[in-house]
């Protein structure tokens, strides 16, 4: 009778290879099999195991023998120091929020919204149809395929007011993702060295991308209403700034939408002053209580550098987004990108568009309202409820954050530390301000994963606040 256990085939001979001398024979198969009273499929199961850990090697005709293990030495990276030099910024590459965490932990970190909150099968089929056509194997132009160009610039043609001309198809240029965007647009406009006024806090991405291309950032405090327009009119004249990089729309990560006067103000201030404005849109899909209203549909002058993103919306492995943009601006933002990428995938364009046009798009989007308007105000209630020393001063009315002012005098990163060791990873407010921090913050996530876990983690956050 044959006792197929191919784990103690396997401990058996780790003991053995464990003393024996490296190119030792190992003993057959048909001995295994007599040794072990297994059958010969086990033995062979048992082999590859061992084979596939590296601990022997089979030679054809000849039988199989135990591998010399190579002696592990340190390597020294060392000489790199001096060719390399120092970093240009000391940022680091990656945020808290793109952290990938254990299973089993409550993660309110993300910057994304959870699988559950995406079109999946929208995106799935769509992905599905245009790998069988000409997008598969064709290049797209540089400056993007003309049709995902139209339905860009038609979305913000659709809330243009009477009067002004709205954006045409070849203002838009498509990008993957609007990080390149970012890049691109303080690169081609603003230029290394020269000051762009920026929201503080802000979306930590923009952040890193100005680190990255040099340029020199001017911070202006937000409050509920965005930024005091006074205080742009002020920091235009005291800088000579070019631009201002802003997310009037559910901003990251605040949620603060601007009033109307607050967006025409800024809009007129940046007339004045021959300057852009950098409009992020980056959550025109994920509204909860309020409609986006960007501010570019107010434009025709090419004073708006408009921002859109189809990332967080339609499925993080579709990076599609587009910059609107029209003058010389355009040229010079087209120059960069093709420079830097050439173009974006005909695939991932030809699934975007295939996506936002399907007659499922507007439910999908209705449905993800109503989502994340349950998952906000739970995590909303949780924290009021079991952390009432953390205080959140605005609900936004959009997008996929709560920004949680903690206690004066907490210590955030020893906050952030004390609750991933009770298995709640959360992200540090530090990272949305380009500056000093104006007080101690944490991003929580209410679009992640496991809402019915949201009351463990104000329990968490609650637990570590209190603590003396």
């Amino acid at each position: 009778m044959y006792d197929d256990s191919t784990e103690r085939i396997v401990a058996g001979l780790r003991q053995w290879i464990a003393t024996a001398a490296p190119g030792a024979r190992v003993p057959s198969n048909r001995a295994l099999v007599a040794q072990y009273g297994a059958s010969p499929v086990t033995v062979q199961k048992a082999m590859r195991q061992l084979s596939t850990s590296g601990l022997v090697e089979s030679r054809p005709g000849v039988g199989t023998f135990v591998r010399a293990v190579r002696t592990a030495k340190p390597v020294d990276y060392g000489w790199q120091t001096a060719p390399l030099g120092a970093p240009l910024s000391r940022m680091g590459a990656m945020s808290s929020t793109q952290r990938i965490v254990a299973p089993d932990a409550i993660g309110l970190h993300s910057g994304y919204p959870a699988r559950d909150l995406l079109p999946e099968r929208l995106v799935r089929q769509s992905l599905a149809r245009v790998a069988k056509s000409d997008a598969a194997t064709t290049r797209s132009p540089a400056a993007g395929m003309p049709g995902l160009q139209e339905w860009f610039a038609s979305e913000l043609a659709a809330v243009a007011p009477a009067g002004v001309t709205p954006a045409a198809a070849r203002d838009a240029l498509i990008i993957a993702g609007s990080q390149s965007g970012l890049s691109s647009i303080f690169r081609a406009v603003v230029g290394a060295g020269r000051p762009v006024l920026i929201e503080s806090p802000t979306y930590w991405g923009a952040i890193l991308a100005a680190a990255q291309t040099g340029v020199v950032l001017v911070p202006i405090p937000v409050g509920p209403d965005g930024p005091d327009p006074d205080e742009v009119e002020r920091a235009f004249a005291r800088t000579g700034a070019r631009a201002f990089y802003a997310q009037p729309t559910f901003a990251n990560p605040t949620g603060t939408q601007w009033p109307p006067a607050t967006g025409q103000a800024i809009l007129d201030i940046v007339r004045k002053h021959g300057a852009f404005l950098i409009e992020d849109d980056w959550a025109h899909d994920l509204a909860i209580d309020a409609d986006p209203r960007p501010i570019a549909a107010l434009d025709d002058d090419g004073h708006v550098i408009y921002l859109r993103s189809l990332t967080k919306s339609v499925s993080p492995a579709v990076r599609v987004a587009a910059v609107i943009v029209r003058g010389p601006a355009r040229e010079r933002i087209l120059a960069d990108r093709a420079a830097e990428s050439m173009y974006v995938s005909g695939l991932l364009q030809a699934a975007a568009l295939d996506v936002v046009t399907q007659p499922g798009w507007s439910a999908h989007l209705r449905s993800v309202r109503a989502q994340l308007r349950s998952r906000r105000d739970i995590l909303l209630a949780a924290v009021r409820e079991h952390a009432p020393a953390v205080t959140v001063n605005t609900v936004p009315a959009g997008g996929l954050n709560l920004w949680a002012r903690l206690p004066d005098g907490s210590v955030v990163d020893r906050v952030v530390a004390a609750c991933e060791l009770r298995g709640l990873i959360i992200a540090p407010g530090t990272e949305w301000f380009p500056a000093e921090a104006s007080g101690p913050y944490v991003r929580l996530n209410y679009a992640g994963e496991s809402p019915d876990r949201f009351a463990d983690a104000a329990r968490i956050i609650g637990a570590v606040v209190g603590e003396p």
